[in-house]
């Protein structure tokens, strides 16, 4: 951890579950980061069905408080959380297990589902493999465990289950329940039928901003934190939301960019682009913004592909690895998950001489996910700027590729590499944003990268 300002009077902890770890931030009153602590988001195969290990996140997120605590005075906790996921709870806790969005239910079920899950054109929510969609894992909840989920008061979104815990308040939120899970419709922004079919409109809390405070911390949490009682717990966001929502505002009166929110999943969004222009079966998707907007959506488990193309003992390549590969044409054709995206259902492969070492196969990962990411940013005709937010900014190499790929566009990176820790902290600061440090990045001018692009097309 880092030095803090003990002075700070104002300061801001955000509880961000991603995927694959799991963060807790605090950042002072401008939005400075102050210190981080950082764990793996583990899976645990024990009980019913593969399921996320929230005791543990419970009592490290405790613990860190505990030392975050003496840094600052600290005024609001913020959950964010990857989305696909929610909890069942009565009065005492959870009477399910979290369940793991990976994780597949049985073929009949899935039969059964597409029955029951609404039309694609009122949800604009794809069909998903595995947990997906929200509404088949609780679908099958519903059905395999009758007697457990009869136990329930309240269906949690992920981000909401965190801050019920830490305040005893039971709210929902639209970013999580508007992020493919066949339970909302964002165009009209009320429920699907899936919600009335089934009979869980009651289960749903009453709806609140991200950005609303829900209460104090519980009282007896207070001793363990060492948190001021003065600390309030915000109603909390979807990950991808919280990297969008310092770009919702159009500055000087222009457009809204498109953001590539990039972490474990790489997610396109075009604010203020039409939803008639999103297609099912390339895992187009409208999601709703923290103001109640839809907005249409492309992803891809791109964290996840460039760490299989990449391989454990990743090393950041040269301009000159990158041009051999396009030189010798080794070239990577989707996908490398199976956790949808627009080419759901291939099988990745590579073309061409191998890569030799481990700087080849970052070169390797860092062509692929270019590609993908500009084919996803054409499929919703993002014509305008493009801002890149979360992991991939940490990559010298991506922005200034894809900017190579789109001459006039301009792309550009933003000064960190979490998104989500800095829309945690505008919720606590709502209507305030902090200035966005961000750099447009000048294309990489590599021979035939061009042509290079036209050869993958071509073999998709």
């Amino acid at each position: 951890m880092t030095a803090a300002n003990e002075t700070n009077n104002d300061a801001t902890i955000v509880l961000d579950i991603g995927k694959t770890n799991v963060k807790l931030v605090l950042l002072d009153s401008s939005g400075a980061v102050l210190a981080e602590r950082r764990s793996p988001n583990t899976i645990l195969n024990d009980g019913p069905y593969p399921h996320h290990d929230v005791e543990r996140i419970w009592h490290w997120m405790l613990d860190g408080m505990r030392q975050f605590s003496s840094l600052a005075t600290i005024g609001a906790l913020v959950p964010v959380t990857h989305g696909a996921t929610a909890a069942l709870v009565d009065d005492e806790g959870l009477v399910l297990p979290v369940l793991d969005y990976e994780f597949e239910p049985p073929a009949v079920q899935a039969a059964s589902y597409r029955a029951l899950r609404p039309a694609y054109d009122t949800t604009n929510s794809p069909l998903l493999p595995a947990g997906l969609n929200l509404g088949r894992q609780l679908a099958w909840q519903a059905q395999t465990f009758p007697a457990e989920f009869a136990q329930a008061n309240h269906i949690l979104m992920y981000p909401q289950y965190w801050a019920w815990r830490l305040s005893g308040v039971a709210a929902s939120e639209v970013t999580s329940l508007g992020c493919h899970t066949d339970l909302w419709q964002p165009a009209r922004q009320q429920y699907s039928q899936l919600v009335e079919r089934m009979g869980w409109s009651a289960l749903f809390p009453p709806l609140q901003p991200a950005w609303a405070p829900l209460g104090p911390l519980k009282a007896e949490l207070l001793e363990r934190t060492g948190l001021p009682a003065t600390c309030r717990v915000i109603c909390g966001i979807h990950d991808s939301n919280a990297s969008l929502l310092r770009h919702l505002a159009a500055v000087d009166g222009a457009p809204q960019p498109a953001v590539l929110s990039t972490g474990t999943w790489v997610i396109a969004a075009a604010p203020g682009k039409p939803l008639s222009g999103l297609r099912e079966q390339s895992d187009m998707l409208a999601n709703t913004n923290a103001l109640g907007q839809a907005v249409a959506c492309i992803r891809f488990m791109g964290g996840r592909e460039f760490g299989e193309l990449a391989g454990a003992e990743a090393q950041t390549c040269t301009v000159a690895d990158l041009q051999q590969l396009i030189d010798q044409r080794t070239m990577a054709l989707p996908c490398f998950s199976q956790a949808g995206g627009p080419f759901a259902g291939r099988t990745g492969t590579i073309t061409g001489p191998a890569p030799l070492d481990a700087r080849q196969r970052y070169a390797l990962a860092t062509l692929y996910c270019v590609l993908v990411s500009d084919y996803c940013l054409e499929q919703l005709g993002a014509d305008g700027a493009v801002v890149v937010e979360g992991s991939y900014t940490g990559n010298p190499w991506f922005a200034p590729l894809l900017a190579a790929l789109r001459p006039g566009q301009a792309i550009s990176s933003t000064d960190d590499t979490s998104g989500t820790t800095c829309g945690g902290w505008m919720l606590h600061h709502w209507g305030s944003a902090p200035a966005v440090a961000s750099s447009v990045a000048a294309p990489l001018a590599l021979n035939d990268w061009d042509a290079y692009r036209s050869r993958w097309l071509a073999a998709l």
